[in-house]
């Protein structure tokens, strides 16, 4: 039944400058602040992300 799942990745892992849209857009599962020396925080999708790879 289903798919043979070998393994998972994330699209990207960290906010980045996007060719089409600059840093408007941001597509990580970490949160890059980047008024505030690009300190990082885990979005929800990261600890979602954390309990399937679990």
């Amino acid at each position: 039944k289903g798919a043979n799942v070998k393994g998972y990745f994330a699209w990207s892992l960290l906010d980045n400058f996007e060719w089409a849209d600059g840093y408007t857009v941001r597509f990580g599962i970490v949160y890059v602040d980047y008024k505030n020396g690009l300190r990082r925080y885990l979005k929800d999708s990261a600890k979602w992300f954390n309990k399937v790879l679990r």
